[in-house]
């Protein structure tokens, strides 16, 4: 991982710098280059699509150990919308996830969402990252009236 995005998660950097070493570390790999991207909170929360809710460092760490033990994952966040407020941050963005299958390269879609907070002693930080299932084409709806529920 270039030495860059690591001192920026490390150091706090911007919700956009830790934003870029959360998914570079999920490309290679990197637990410990992961878990520095989120708060030292006991509250922070992960979602994977299909998932439960996982509360607490602890449980974070476990589940993306189980799921790193399967190789890297190949999600490149896209489309990013920005909510930025003083001390939080909310990036709702479409991940494009690779995976390689018997047919070929393929490619799926996540919708997740990632809230980071500025904290005293970190700079910004993850709090709570929620994934859901996506669809292979992905549809935006910004018309009034167009509401899901």
């Amino acid at each position: 991982m270039p030495k860059t995005r690591q001192r920026a998660a490390v150091l706090g950097g911007s919700a956009d710098d830790v934003e870029a070493a959360f998914y570079e570390a999920l490309q290679h790999g990197d637990i410990e280059q992961l878990m520095a991207c989120w708060a030292d909170e006991d509250e922070i929360v992960c979602v994977h699509p299909g998932g439960p809710r996982l509360v607490g460092a602890q449980a974070i760490r476990v589940a993306f150990e189980a799921m790193f033990a399967q190789g890297a994952i190949r999600a490149t966040p896209e489309r990013v919308r920005r909510i930025d407020a003083l001390g939080a941050a909310v990036h709702n963005v479409l991940e494009r996830i690779d995976v390689l299958t018997a047919e070929g390269p393929q490619h799926a879609w996540v919708v997740a969402t990632n809230v980071y907070f500025k904290t005293a002693e970190g700079g910004w930080r993850l709090v709570a990252h929620h994934a859901s299932p996506g669809r292979s084409e992905v549809v935006e709806v910004t018309a009034p009236g167009q509401l899901l529920h």
